[in-house]
């Protein structure tokens, strides 16, 4: 009943939140769907791009610290955030795209019996497009329908998480006998794990390096990963669960768009559990999602000083027609 979901979102550190919103917007084509501050420290922007209508499972989230250092990818790590598409054929479509918007990319393989294009951006983040294709399993979400990418090529959600760990042993006894994963498959030093329904949108890859130093945080790496429930019934279940495994964690934290609780679960691995509403369609219409500062009501009252420390940044798309392209 309390059972994970799949993913929620993945909240990365980036170097500079217009080069992040130009990326995600007009390469990737996701939809910004809040532009708001970090919560915890509110010289810091934070961006939501997802799909269409800002659906749990299609977030990518960013912070943009300042004076914050390079990170330094290692082991210990959430390396490399997976994006959903619907299709060989999407793939296809992207290595194009890719080479001919000279985006860095490594061609398309097949990992796990999945196939995958893996690339990066401007600050060495990690990322791979992933084909669902014959893979069955939780729900992706909607493209974002003024986007520039058609709809049958479009990003419609987060796929596996690709997880390095230095002790696989202490990590697969966390994901599976905590979190309630299962081990699906496994290949040479790769592992497959599925929870809830399963599929693209609900599992997690792990790769066992023990060769390599600890992840150096910074921008250009993955902050937290974050896995759904339903609602603040099931967060409360996991709360109690993680205090019967004496794991500290924040307890429950309001973060106004959902509901959320966080804990460090293995060595450099911070995980939160979020509830999939109410939405970020609280605040803001439709139409117009992620084009204003967008506070939650605690803040709301300091309005007027945070715009003062956030530098602006134009994201109105609503009076813009973004030409879909095919090539």
């Amino acid at each position: 009943m309390h059972e994970l979901k799949g993913l929620h979102h993945v909240t990365a550190i980036t170097s500079s939140a217009e080069k992040n919103y130009d990326f995600f917007t007009y390469v990737l084509g996701m939809r910004l769907v809040k532009k708001s501050i970090n919560q915890d420290d509110i010289h810091t922007y934070h961006l939501f791009f997802a799909d269409d209508e800002g659906s749990p499972g299609t977030d990518m989230t960013f912070f943009d610290f300042p004076g914050i250092p390079k990170g330094t990818h290692g082991t210990n790590e959430f390396y490399r955030t997976s994006f959903r598409i619907p299709s060989d054929e999407a793939l296809s479509y992207w290595e194009k795209r890719f080479n001919r918007l000279q985006v860095r990319h490594e061609g398309i393989q097949e990992v796990l019996g999945k196939k995958v294009l893996p690339f990066e951006d401007f600050d060495e983040q990690k990322y791979q497009l992933i084909s669902d294709e014959g893979h069955q399993g939780a729900a992706g979400g909607t493209p974002w329908k003024k986007g520039p990418i058609p709809d049958e090529f479009a990003i419609t959600g987060l796929g596996p998480m690709v997880t390095r760990v230095k002790d696989i042993g202490i990590f697969d006894k966390m994901i599976t006998e905590l979190m309630g994963f299962t081990l699906d498959k496994q290949e040479d030093n790769l592992r497959l794990y599925s929870v809830g329904e399963g599929g693209n949108g609900a599992q997690v890859i792990t790769e066992h390096r023990d060769d390599l130093p600890n992840v150096q945080q910074g921008f250009g790496t993955v902050h937290h990963t974050a896995f759904r429930v339903e609602d603040k019934e099931a967060l409360d279940h996991w709360t109690d669960r993680l205090n019967s495994y004496r794991f500290p964690n924040s307890g429950f934290v309001d973060r106004f768009y959902f509901k959320s609780l966080y804990a460090r679960l293995a060595p450099n691995l911070l995980f939160e559990f979020a509830t999939d509403g109410p939405g970020f369609m609280e605040d803001e219409p439709y139409e117009t999602l992620g084009e204003k500062l967008a506070l939650p009501p605690a803040f709301e009252a300091k309005r007027e000083s945070i715009e003062k420390q956030v530098r602006p940044i134009d994201t109105v798309r609503s009076t813009k027609n973004i030409e879909k392209e095919y090539e």
